[in-house]
């Protein structure tokens, strides 16, 4: 079963599997924020217009200051990118036939990038799925012979959040191998940023911190992401990213979206009730649940059930989930779905409950 490597676009699926997309179709794949951007962006949208006719500031004003007084670090530690996308392109090449840890199963595009670039990928898997339990020996022994790891945190596909004081360790002993750790962060604002380990970036130059705007702003089509690392470190990369990468729009909404306290504070209490709600339910009925602090679930069928005809009945019904086949760990028998409104929700339940009636 040949199927896109990413969530989002549904159509790719039915038209990839050779199936008639139904006229009504809810999109678990993708897990952007579905509550929409913030309300301030359609409201002043008219007033974003004449930015279209300029170019946008060079240095990502004022999105860039906007980002170093939310961390409360300086300029020249944050790089502002098209999407974390761009940034992972950009961070492949600095890893360019380096040797590059990658924990699995996570998201895909670190290992696409990378191996684009020349890097040699050491893959090391997390045996305990529901949990996310990081093989710590094993990490820091081959540490001493990488010249980067790669972790995202909270994980994607799993939405388990790993531990930190393990986290912390793994920096620490990068210091003293000389290896750096890029850090994933694209989900971290689903929780709080009390667990992010941008703090750390000042006493630790061998760190990257990698943020998105795309999940919790639901602006995925703005593309807007960046970076936090040490001055020398953010020269050099910036050093290869194009001139003007982000647009105008991005920038000034972007800054907007970070002032939305309560906008987040309310997608965040949503995203815990439906998730939580939704793992009791797929636990009730036999499945195996990551523990997700994210807006997404990952979960397995009982064992005696067939993912491939479970993911295949859901698209009958309209209902999209992500597939697990690109993940290594994963293999395709387990699936990621995305917190959506109360109606999609709702529909997701029924389809549910119809397949486990079967």
């Amino acid at each position: 079963m040949q199927l896109p490597n990413h969530g989002a676009n549904p159509q790719n699926v039915y038209h990839q599997l050779g199936l008639i997309m139904p006229k009504e179709v809810y999109d678990f794949s993708e897990n952007v924020n579905s509550a929409g951007p913030p309300q301030f962006v359609e409201a002043r949208w008219r007033t974003f217009y004449p930015l279209i006719q300029r170019y946008p500031d060079p240095d990502g004003e004022p999105f860039l200051t906007k980002v170093t007084a939310f961390h409360h670090v300086q300029k020249d530690c944050v790089l502002l990118g098209n999407g974390a996308s761009e940034l992972f392109s950009v961070l492949a090449k600095r890893y360019a036939n380096k040797r590059v840890i990658i924990v699995h199963p996570t998201f895909s595009e670190y290992e696409r990038t990378l191996r684009a670039a020349g890097a040699e990928i050491v893959p090391i898997l997390v045996e305990d799925i529901v949990h996310y339990t990081l093989p710590m020996e094993r990490l820091k022994q081959e540490m001493a012979n990488a010249d980067a790891l790669y972790i995202c945190t909270p994980n994607n596909p799993t939405g388990v959040l790993p531990n930190k004081e393990e986290l912390l360790q793994l920096i620490t002993h990068g210091a003293q191998v000389n290896c750096e750790l890029v850090i994933d962060e694209a989900f971290i604002d689903w929780v709080d940023e009390a667990y992010s380990l941008i703090r750390y970036v000042v006493e630790n130059p061998h760190m990257i911190v990698v943020r998105s705007m795309t999940k919790m702003y639901a602006i995925p089509g703005l593309r807007l992401g960046y970076l936090v690392a040490s001055p020398v470190v953010v020269a050099e990369l910036k050093s290869i990213l194009p001139h003007w990468n982000l647009n105008a729009f991005a920038l000034f909404i972007g800054t907007g979206c970070l002032d939305e306290e309560n906008y987040c504070q309310q997608a965040i209490a949503y995203a815990t009730t439906q998730r939580e709600l939704l793992q009791s339910y797929l636990q009730e009925n036999g499945c195996q649940v990551t523990n997700s602090v994210t807006n997404y679930v990952c979960f397995k069928l009982p064992e005696k059930q067939q993912a491939d005809t479970f993911f295949t009945y859901c698209l009958s019904k309209g209902v999209v989930l992500r597939h697990t086949k690109n993940f290594m760990g994963l293999q395709g028998e387990w699936f990621r779905i995305g917190i959506k409104d109360i109606a999609a929700m709702t529909y997701l339940k029924n389809c549910l409950q119809a397949w486990f009636n079967l």
